[in-house]
């Protein structure tokens, strides 16, 4: 099982790279856990400077954008 994270304040981009992460996930039949991390010290902790970010087990994948399901699906595969 994956766990994925966005991390970010819950602004419309991190809504944004949750859904398309959601997405890539579910096109992909991933077995997947996804948390929302929104306390700011949490998001420093993990070394993130510009979010939204997205974390897949432990390793920050991306970082201050948001990209389309189809490149998260490559990042997820």
């Amino acid at each position: 099982m994956k766990t994925l994270q966005i991390l970010g304040t819950g602004c419309a981009k991190c809504r944004m790279l949750t859904d398309r992460t959601e997405q890539a996930a579910r096109a992909l039949g991933l077995d997947y856990t996804l948390e929302k991390v929104t306390d700011i010290d949490a998001i420093v902790a993990f070394g993130v400077l510009a979010t939204p970010a997205l974390v897949v087990d432990g390793e920050i994948k991306v970082a201050g954008r948001v990209p389309t399901a189809e490149s998260l699906k490559a990042l997820l595969a």
